[in-house]
């Protein structure tokens, strides 16, 4: 459905993956795995990932966020947010 969010879902399609392994391929002192994935049609495609952090110090403490990324039609896939959940 254009313009609404579809469901949470655990499987991560390749289209979504590989959006999400450019756009946080610039982000530095965290690492984010994905654990879900929400999409959104736009004239291009939101994404939003729940995804497991860990800052990247020795004896960093693992949490959750979630990553929001664009991926426009033409051109890069990019991080529009980061959030603590």
């Amino acid at each position: 459905m254009s313009g609404g969010w579809t469901e949470y879902t655990c499987q991560i399609d390749d289209q979504a993956h590989k959006a999400f392994e450019e756009a946080i391929a610039s982000l530095l002192g965290a690492q984010y795995s994905p654990v879900a994935v929400a999409s959104q049609v736009v004239a291009g495609m939101n994404y939003r990932f729940f995804c497991n952090a860990q800052v990247v110090v020795p004896g960093a403490v693992h949490g959750a966020a979630m990553v929001s990324i664009f991926a426009p039609l033409d051109g890069r896939p990019f991080v529009t947010g980061v959030a603590s959940v």
